[in-house]
């Protein structure tokens, strides 16, 4: 069993420039995908803000527009009530 050759893995320390340039073109890109994704996630918090603003304003209107409305709907059963009760008095059996 002289002859026999082992497999062993061997690590190489050394690190090749291009291995170098790699990790820092990966480091770069996760960062700026980091930013981008803060950046885009503002935009976003801005907007929900805006809308969440506007929301508000449209149903201040329109609790406005509803209670006119039944302010204007017992107006009209007022005047409806008062305009029969003088037609059926001019009326005669």
């Amino acid at each position: 069993m002289a002859g026999t050759e082992t497999k062993t893995w061997r690590l190489d320390r050394r690190v090749n420039l291009s291995v170098l340039v790699q990790v820092v073109t990966l480091a770069s890109l996760i960062v700026g995908s980091w930013l981008n994704l803060q950046r885009q996630l503002d935009i976003l918090q801005r907007d929900v803000t805006m809308l969440l603003e506007s929301q508000k304003t449209f149903q201040q209107k329109f609790e406005s527009l509803s209670a006119r409305s039944i302010s204007y709907e017992y107006r009209l059963r007022a005047i409806e009530n008062q305009f029969g009760k003088t037609n059926s008095a001019d009326e005669p059996f």
